[in-house]
């Protein structure tokens, strides 16, 4: 199966659909992204470019609010923080500065804090035995 989003005039994308690697097929048989794209818009016009779950075909995944960056030929996800930059070497968003090395999801988290440009610890709130409701 061939993967394909469908852009908006700014090059949003706006849905993200599935076609039969035989509407991908040339007339000999090849995958032409071409085919693929003439497809999507004979059923919904409009602009399409084709994107894969591997990220072999422009850098990653497709997904609704990503832009599609035709200079770096990347689906970019959407800015988390005015203060972040593009890395054009992984194709996403960093921190001014880098995540705390004893990082970890469920035993210490951190949240972004674009006011103080900082990671700020979560503090999870102790429970004691069980509480009836």
């Amino acid at each position: 199966m061939a993967h394909f989003a469908q852009l908006d005039e700014n090059n949003i994308v706006i849905q993200v659909i599935v076609v039969s690697n035989n509407e991908c097929l040339d007339e000999n048989g090849n995958e032409s992204e071409d085919k693929g794209i003439a497809f999507c818009q004979s059923l919904f016009g409009g602009k399409w470019v084709q994107t894969s779950y591997s990220g072999k075909i422009r850098k990653r995944y497709a997904a609704i609010d990503y832009v599609y960056d035709e200079n770096l030929d990347a689906f970019i996800p959407p800015k988390p923080f005015n203060s972040w930059t593009l890395n054009t070497e992984i194709y996403n968003w960093v921190s001014p500065i880098p995540i705390p090395s004893d990082f970890n999801i469920l035993t210490k988290p951190y949240l972004w804090n674009e006011e103080t440009l900082s990671w700020d610890p979560i503090v999870q709130p102790v429970t004691t035995g069980s509480q009836n409701l």
